[in-house]
């Protein structure tokens, strides 16, 4: 049987979405603005935000959680979905108002690639790095170390099979990475190996079912692999590509311009969550919070392998990876020029029948908002002015 459709049928298989709705901590203090006063005299509906479970959605995951949306005046329905895919479908058709999504994903939508075209725009980066290349067992027992000697593999093993490696999605940090570690490898990745796209949590699954000889994924994926004893992995994106975007806040151009003030108020939120989930003090909490069902569903201990701080590689390596995921410092958050530039760089290598002067600074700039972002932060620092003037001083 064709492996594409072996992998397709056991992700349709499994594939399922999970929903529901958020008003937030009822412990967590309002903060007095215009959409509270909105809220007081008429029902809006919530927010619909989705999600794909990994360890970068934490910040909506949290925000929800800390009662952060409700602070802000905003109803939320989180929506837990299985692939990038379905989100990008699901912002595009309306069905999303706003969702967590690959750094490219605007981009694509924005001109129509594997989709129809729709203006989309992020004022908001939810995190740098977080993913890793993770090959399998199988390999390793044939002597694969590194690049090189999966190149060795790949001309060895030409005539018994041709290898297949797992992205997320064509257009995603991990199919770029992917696609220039195997070149720096000596590796063709359209001659010498197949790359097919598969979601986030099926990546395990078909790795120890044989359909995939490895892959990139975000955390806690490949974690889950190393524990599951059928992957180790070879290389973080953080040492990959250092300060690469990951993740963002997607939503269309017409939401964010029709329902503006609603929109600032949930990257302010988000903004505060993202700063929440930096600090290695709030992890206990954010690692039991992401290990429920409803959210990532996987063991805590998996989540905090995938911190960085002890990654355990699979292969015997277990050292501190600097700056695994950043979901706050390092000015991490605001959708900068050179953040855009990053992402365009890339389109233009993986984009077929296209002309790569598309993918240029004013598009950057179009779906990359730091007006927006500076919006959302001014909300933020007010609202923290506000907070403090109530405190008051001790003598």
């Amino acid at each position: 049987m064709d492996k594409t459709r072996s992998i397709h049928r056991a992700i349709c298989k499994n594939g399922t979405h999970i929903a529901y709705q958020s008003d937030g901590d009822k412990k967590s203090p309002r903060v007095t603005n215009k959409l509270h006063k909105k809220n007081a005299t008429m029902v809006t509906p919530p927010l619909q935000i989705g999600f794909v479970p990994l360890t970068d959605c934490a910040p909506l995951v949290m925000a929800h959680e800390l009662g952060l949306f409700r602070k802000y005046g905003l109803r939320v329905k989180l929506h837990r979905e299985l692939g990038w895919a379905t989100i990008r479908d699901k912002v595009i058709h309306g069905e999303l108002d706003a969702a967590h999504a690959l750094a490219a994903m605007p981009v694509a939508a924005t001109v129509g690639l594997n989709s129809i075209a729709c203006d989309c725009v992020t004022g908001l980066v939810l995190n740098l790095h977080g993913n890793a290349i993770t090959l399998s067992n199988d390999l390793r027992e044939r002597g694969v170390r590194d690049g090189e000697s999966l190149r060795k593999a790949v001309l060895q093993m030409r005539r018994e099979k041709t290898l297949v490696f797992g992205a997320v999605a064509t257009f995603s940090s991990h199919f770029f990475l992917l696609h220039r570690w195997l070149i720096n490898s000596g590796i063709h990745p359209e001659r010498d190996v197949r790359i097919v796209i598969v979601p986030p949590p099926q990546m395990v699954a078909n790795l120890k079912a044989g359909h995939l000889d490895g892959f990139c994924v975000g955390e806690p994926w490949n974690s889950v692999a190393v524990r599951s004893r059928v992957g180790w992995c070879v290389a973080v994106s953080a040492e990959l590509a250092p300060g690469h975007p990951e993740k963002v806040l997607m939503v269309r151009r017409e939401f964010a311009e029709k329902r503006a003030e609603e929109h600032i108020a949930l990257l302010a939120a988000v903004l505060e969550a993202c700063a929440f989930c930096d600090d290695p003090q709030n992890h206990p909490q954010l690692f039991a919070t992401l290990a429920r069902p409803e959210y990532v569903g996987v063991p805590e201990s998996d989540l905090r392998r995938g911190s960085g701080r002890e990654f355990d590689f699979g292969d015997g390596r277990v050292r501190n990876v600097r700056d695994f995921t950043v979901f706050h410092h390092h000015d991490a958050n605001e959708p900068s020029a050179e953040k855009s530039a990053w992402v365009m760089q890339q389109m233009r290598e993986a984009a077929t029948g296209r002309e790569s002067g598309i993918f240029n600074s004013a598009l950057g700039r179009r779906v990359f908002r730091t007006d927006l972002f500076e919006k959302a932060a001014r909300l933020r620092a007010s609202i923290r002015e506000k907070k403090a003037e109530k405190i008051p001083v001790l003598n």
